[in-house]
């Protein structure tokens, strides 16, 4: 009697701890993207770069870096509607991965040795060059003239900073948060220049409210090889987005977002970079 009293009870123990299973098995980690049917994947872009990545007023996003993204999260097996686009600032890539918070970032990540200390980078995907926004009638030309002038960036981005090192150690850096910021700085005078990327100016340049106010020196001060950003030691993810990248350009989708991205600002891009390539 007491030896069926103990089977019953741990037949219960039992049931119940596979109607908890049953219940929790469809359940999808979003933070990570761990697979589709149902899950949904979080990738980080930028909210405030014209042409790259920009969140519209209606809640929807345009650019080159969406729209990379958005194949690359296709390929992996996400439809347009499980994916969470979610902003990552300059300074904070790095920690975003770290943490889990995305599952890969695609946001103008410059690949560099430092920051492959921290994460894994899939690509290139494009070649940037670094150079200068001015307003439409400054006399600045070179990187030497920015000796005594205000120069502006992003926090975290190593642009400023090397202008001061290479060309003009007498510049003065200002450092804003977003480069929206800094068009804004440099609209009002408070900024003589705005540094970063070829392709982030020329999608500044090209909006409708900034038209025919700015131009672009068309310096060549740095190469910058995009890459997609993934957690360290996530060599499974990085190697199909490596995959879904080749795919992308083989198929003609790589030039066809370049063209649609950038075209209207007249930037002129470099052909698409090799995978595991990078240009110094």
């Amino acid at each position: 009697m007491k030896l069926r009293k103990v089977t019953a009870a741990s037949a219960a123990v039992l049931a119940l701890a596979l109607s908890a299973t049953a219940c929790g098995g469809d359940s999808k980690d979003e933070g990570s993207g761990s697979g589709s049917g149902g899950g949904k994947i979080k990738i980080g872009i930028k909210y405030d770069q014209p042409g790259l990545g920009l969140k519209k007023p209606d809640g929807s996003f345009s650019g080159f870096d969406v729209d990379v993204a958005t194949y690359v999260a296709k390929q992996l097996g996400y439809k347009a509607d499980q994916i969470e686009f979610v902003e990552t600032k300059s300074a904070d890539r790095e920690n975003a991965l770290a943490r889990g918070d995305v599952k890969f970032i695609a946001a103008t990540y410059s690949i560099n040795d430092e920051r492959k200390k921290k994460v894994d980078f899939a690509g290139p995907y494009l070649l940037a060059h670094q150079d200068l926004l001015v307003k439409k009638d400054s006399k600045i030309s070179e990187a030497t003239d920015l000796n005594g002038e205000k120069l502006c960036s992003v926090t975290g981005s190593t642009s400023a900073q090397n202008v001061k090192d290479d060309f003009a150690p007498k510049a003065q850096l200002r450092e804003y948060s977003g480069y929206s910021e800094c068009i804004a700085g440099l609209q009002s005078g408070a900024v003589d220049a705005l540094t970063t990327d070829d392709s982030i100016l020329a999608g500044f340049a090209s909006q409708d409210k900034y038209k025919g106010q700015f131009k672009l020196a068309g310096l060549k001060l740095s190469n910058e090889n995009y890459g997609i950003g993934v957690k360290k030691g996530d060599t499974a993810t990085l190697n199909k987005i490596n995959t879904a990248l080749e795919k992308m350009v083989s198929d003609g989708s790589w030039q066809k977002a370049v063209d649609a991205n950038f075209g209207p600002a007249g930037y002129k891009n470099e052909p698409a970079p090799k995978i595991g390539v990078i240009v110094k």
